[in-house]
């Protein structure tokens, strides 16, 4: 998403909702190919962020002819969407723009300089009469002694209000000039005034849909803007991976919502309650769940109450080789139907988790697999002095650590897909056979190919000699092209033959990279001058 010269696609950070495990540390060493095209997401830092702001103001006052304070409350309105705002204004014309979002060109505020003003001026809030110089009249032209509009600003600094702190005359909806806001609070309650300012600027990421906070923890103090689709995965120059929309852990091709209700069944207990369901019984007596340890199925709890393993009965103590003393069963009942179904659940679940886990844990491994084949590159670059382009060794490795994240997440992905938690009517069972199939036909294949490409690049082949080197070589290149367009295929896969035949529109998928995961580039400083002399945290 963006150019810069190199992306760390090796340095993958891998989180596992059971066990969140960082796969690399940060060093100067990526494997990827430079990208041709432009940046798309940048790094806003705290010396940044005064001139991101400033780039989308300027853009607003050139083009509307309009002083920064009203550019800034323009866009407060709308969200900082700078091409929103001038489509309102070429749809619906520049006073439409303005009055929706309370700004008020018509300058007032010259009046009270005539030589015909008076000394004194009722204030309509605190009814005294003040002199002129201390009142203050806003562009709207109303007109208020200082103390009142200082007391309204810092009621609604405190209320949470400061982005868009309206006038105090009734049913008046224009927005104060935070120019006025500013001087007025500066005077006695400049703590007050340097709040106002963190607030305004902070806007620029909290009300922004482009811009967000990076989820990094302890916080880096980083910002991500995205120019193209929000739905998105980046990396912030801190190092950590994550999804833009949702600001959890890159995940994809799990859509936002798989991933949440994923991460909260790997996480919580409701695993734990169906191995209880599907293993034991509750007393009759005491309900607490007894497991059955014996071929018997008369068991006892613990509380001394006997009872019918079969249907969970209170029995007798006694009983012979047909019957039990006291009762009989044998006729079907609901609670047998809901432990086949909790059964039935918890061995699916465990199917897709192990797996899940089972590249998760392939991918933890192999990342250890980097430095060793820099040594193993180091040693094979001397003894054969006529090969030395080695890249097709870390293009490999890259390639591996990409598909191995994909491949887990895609285990996720078909849970939700093929079950009955989020798509039971969207399909019938015919249907939903027929995508299973073809989903896990491209699934196995990528598998099978992952782990060629695996076992390959843990071969020792800094001790092979030339030839064994070039054969490896082209099994390498050929694999690492195969699996991106296995990787590519799946995607196309889950967007249209899946996802896109639905009629849920909530389930859409950050886009397949091959280069893999975008690293946001740094916001130059175009403002230097003016963030260096501005307090920004």
């Amino acid at each position: 998403m963006e150019d810069y010269a190199a992306s760390s696609d090796d340095e993958y950070r891998y989180s596992d909702p059971e066990d969140s495990v960082d796969a690399f540390d940060n060093d100067d060493n990526d494997y990827e190919l430079v990208s041709s095209k432009g940046p798309s997401t940048q790094v806003i830092t705290k010396e940044s962020l005064l001139a991101a702001q400033k780039e989308d103001l300027r853009r607003v006052m050139d083009m509307l002819s309009v002083r920064e304070q009203h550019a800034r409350t323009l866009l407060i309105f709308h969200r900082w969407d700078v091409e929103k705002l001038f489509a309102v204004y070429v749809d619906r014309g520049k006073h439409f723009l303005f009055s929706e979002a309370g700004v008020t060109v018509d300058e007032h505020r010259d009046d009270s300089n005539s030589s015909a003003a008076p000394l004194t001026i009722m204030c309509e809030i605190c009814i005294e009469d003040v002199p002129t110089d201390e009142t203050t009249k806003m562009d709207c032209g109303h007109c208020f002694c200082n103390p009142c509009w200082t007391e309204h600003f810092i009621v609604k600094i405190n209320e949470g209000q400061s982005k868009r702190i309206r006038c105090m005359a009734h049913k008046c909806y224009s927005i104060c000039d935070e120019a006025v806001v500013r001087t007025l609070l500066s005077k006695k309650h400049p703590d007050m005034a340097e709040k106002y300012e963190r607030f305004l600027l902070e806007s620029y990421i909290e009300d922004n849909k482009r811009v967000k906070w990076c989820p990094s923890a302890p916080h880096c103090g980083n910002a991500i803007r995205v120019e193209d689709d929000e739905l998105c995965e980046v990396e912030c120059s801190c190092g950590l991976q994550f999804c833009f929309n949702c600001l959890s852990e890159a995940h994809s091709p799990c859509s936002c919502l798989m991933w949440e209700l994923w991460a909260k069944k790997c996480q919580d207990e409701s695993e734990t309650v169906n191995w209880i369901t599907v293993h034991t019984k509750p007393c009759p007596k005491c309900h607490k769940p007894v497991e059955k340890n014996g071929g018997c199925n008369l068991v006892s709890c613990i509380c001394g109450q006997a009872f019918c393993w079969l249907c969970g009965g209170a029995t007798g103590r006694e009983h012979t080789l047909s019957s039990i003393a006291a009762h009989s069963c044998g006729r079907y009942e609901e609670q047998e139907k809901t432990a086949e179904r909790a059964k039935r659940d918890l061995y699916r679940y465990m199917h897709y988790h192990n797996r899940y886990k089972a590249h998760t844990d392939s991918f933890k491994l192999e990342s250890k697999l980097k430095e060793t084949i820099q040594k193993r590159i180091a040693v094979s670059e001397e003894k054969h002095s006529t090969l030395r382009d080695y890249s097709w060794v870390n293009n490999g490795l890259s390639r591996l650590f990409r598909s191995r994240r994909v491949l887990s997440y895609s285990y996720a992905f078909a849970f939700y897909m093929f079950g009955d938690e989020l798509f039971k009517e969207e399909m019938t069972e015919a249907q939903r056979e027929i995508k299973q199939n073809l989903f896990e036909d491209q699934q196995q294949q990528l598998e099978a190919n992952v782990e060629k490409l695996s076992k390959i690049l843990g071969e020792r082949f800094q001790t092979f000699k030339y030839d064994k080197v070039m054969e490896i070589r082209m099994q390498i290149i050929n694999l690492t092209t195969i699996i991106d367009k296995l990787c590519q295929k799946m995607y196309e896969c889950i967007e249209n033959d899946l996802l896109g035949s639905l009629y849920i529109g909530v389930h859409n998928i950050a886009p397949y990279k091959s280069k893999g995961i975008d690293k946001a580039s740094e916001l130059s400083l175009c403002w230097t001058n003016e963030a260096n002399n501005t307090a920004i945290f």
